[in-house]
């Protein structure tokens, strides 16, 4: 198989995860923080206006990730080029059901390997190295949600490199999967929570993660490691019990805040 080389591959996907970094995290920053603006403001999490200073660093540290990740990304097409991945075209390779079932085990598999990556890099030993880039803008905001420093980046990039070589994936599973992470990362980020007080309880609410869930990370540190799911959260001891109540009463702070 005649493919591109590595440098063409890191080129072009440096510039789709740059495109894609600032059109969904900025277009949601622009979207709840600009165009919304006051009508959105009760439903904000931050305890004040994010800085410029913050996302200009938030935005340096993404940029030096999509250097990583596309690195990662040309490493992954370069050995598809030589059909030493389990990568595939052909959607009649596998049956259709497994287009489905393959891009919900990996963002089970996913989520386990974040939530033990997550949790370590708090360790004191290693947050200064790790994670603090990720952390040092305050509350987050869309800009926040691929800020890591780069060793951390590099370890996160990894789950893909690995997960190509174990699991058979068709490229549209694959995109799918970095389309969802993408998203969902910036919703986690968000600092906006647009469901009712009641989506705690909802067993939707109860299971997956979101803004209110991910910003008591950003606040308490020990809890949340999560990316999709509450569940490792809940089995190991780091969820915190308090989420539901925080949850409920987000509204009625708020209100007082801009009282």
């Amino acid at each position: 198989m005649i493919g591109h080389s590595f440098g063409f591959y890191w080129t072009v996907f440096f510039g789709v995860i740059f495109a894609r970094y600032f059109l969904i995290a900025g277009g949601a920053h622009l979207l709840f923080y600009s165009a919304l603006g006051k009508s959105v403001a009760i439903r904000r999490l931050r305890r004040k206006p994010p800085s410029w200073k913050g996302i200009r660093k938030d935005i340096e540290l993404s940029m030096l990730s999509a250097v990583i990740f596309a690195f990662c990304a040309a490493l992954i097409m370069s050995a598809f080029d030589t059909g030493k991945t389990l990568l595939y075209t052909d959607l009649h390779q596998y049956e259709l059901w497994y287009l489905g079932a393959s891009f919900v085990a990996v963002l089970i598999l996913q989520d386990a390997y974040f939530y033990f990556i997550h949790r370590l890099s708090h360790h004191p030993l290693l947050f200064k190295w790790l994670h603090q880039g990720h952390h040092r803008s305050g509350d987050p905001t869309p800009w926040t949600s691929f800020a890591f420093d780069p060793l951390e980046a590099l370890i996160q990039a990894l789950f893909l490199v690995a997960i190509v070589f174990i699991v058979p994936l068709h490229f549209i599973t694959l995109v799918a999967v970095l389309m969802t992470m993408t998203v969902w990362t910036v919703w986690n980020h968000l600092g906006v929570e647009l469901f009712p007080p009641a989506f705690a309880h909802h067993w939707f609410g109860k299971w997956f993660i979101g803004p209110t869930h991910h910003s008591i990370h950003h606040r308490k540190y020990t809890v949340h490691y999560g990316l999709y799911f509450t569940f490792w959260d809940k089995l190991l001891g780091s969820h915190d019990p308090s989420y539901e109540f925080e949850f409920d009463s987000a509204l009625r702070t708020r209100l007082d805040y801009l009282r």
